[in-house]
């Protein structure tokens, strides 16, 4: 068997299990099948993701249930207003031997595992989320002036209430860069809400199985990574991202009147590992420029801004990104 046949016989293989996955995700999170793809596509390209919706959508219990399926060690933060950097990384506290000897021995915090759920990351201080910054880029955390590795893998799926929500802090640009898709849950449709309450409000939970090891996921993330991608995916990845920094050169006029910083270069790198991972999880070898209009919204939404101007008339970062891919592809099938 040649290197490329093996390859094609890995992501089918990887493709049948990814199809497992997300059946045993939806006896527990019913429906909402797009959030369900952007979860799995964070954990696939080994990075973090941000759901945003309002209390109750099942945020949590969709984390919690990756958490199982994926067969990865998950620890809960509940983010607060009084929450303190030290109850998430873990601190130093001091030990009296039998021998009356004193030594600081250090006590791991909650960061130190494979899946993290930071529960309403946004009721926190910003103190508090810059406890997050280094181990989401680095995945490890210095404490005492000692770097402290966090499991492998590490991932952070964070949940958040709209900003607009009283006791809220919007967060950090930095810290939201470092999230690879932002995952916005809205409400179900009627159908889907009648499953959920026919299967929740029962003497029974319906219960996930685990479809993953942690190895079977670190090789899965290793072999995204080696997806090929053609020439016109990968111009069409930067010609996306560029076009929507306003001081680039041939930046559009609407995108100099409505946006007030654009993305950066980890949004290209996330979003070249994201359109591999959809292509993932669609069963394909190989992603295509629709994948990259798909998941344009999910990775560049956070990572840009409206300047004041464009947010009192009411304009929409969905809008746009919308607006400029189409453009981008028309100009594209023209040319």
């Amino acid at each position: 068997m040649t290197q490329a046949e093996d390859m094609v016989a890995q992501i089918e293989s990887l493709g049948e299990k990814l199809a497992q996955a997300k059946s045993s995700i939806t006896k527990r999170f019913i429906g909402q099948e797009r959030v369900v793809e952007l979860t799995l596509t964070a954990l696939l390209c080994g990075g973090h993701g941000l759901l945003i919706g309002l209390p109750g959508l099942g945020k949590t219990r969709l984390v919690e249930t990756l958490s199982t399926v994926m067969g990865l060690d998950g620890n809960r933060v509940q983010f607060t207003p009084d929450l303190m950097p030290a109850d998430i990384l873990g601190s130093e506290v001091l030990d009296t031997a039998e021998d009356g000897s004193r030594a600081f021995r250090f006590v791991e915090g909650p960061i130190f595992c494979q899946l993290l759920m930071a529960d309403e990351i946004n009721r926190a201080s910003p103190r508090t989320q810059s406890a997050l910054l280094q181990a989401m880029q680095e995945k490890t955390v210095t404490v005492a002036g000692q770097d402290r590795t966090l499991g492998i893998p590490f991932h952070v799926l964070a949940t958040q209430n709209p900003i607009e929500q009283e006791g809220t802090y919007p967060l950090p640009e930095a810290q939201l860069d470092r999230f690879l898709v932002q995952i916005d849950v809205a409400y179900p449709d009627r159908a889907t809400e009648r499953d959920i309450l026919l299967a929740t409000t029962g003497d029974e939970d319906a219960a996930s199985t685990q479809v993953f090891t942690t190895q079977e996921l670190l090789d899965a993330q290793r072999l995204l990574r080696r997806m090929p991608v053609g020439d016109s995916v990968v111009e069409m990845i930067l010609d996306l991202v560029r076009a929507f920094r306003p001081d680039e050169e041939g930046a559009s006029q609407q995108v100099r009147d409505t946006v007030a910083w654009g993305p950066g270069p980890r949004a290209s790198q996330a979003l070249m590992l994201a359109v591999r991972a959809r292509a993932l999880l669609q069963g394909r070898l190989a992603p295509s420029a629709e994948d990259v209009i798909d998941m344009a919204r999910p990775v560049l939404t956070h990572r840009m801004a409206l300047n004041f101007a464009a947010r009192a008339r009411g304009d929409s970062l969905h809008a746009l990104i919308d607006e400029t891919a189409s453009n981008l592809t028309k100009s594209k099938a023209a040319a």
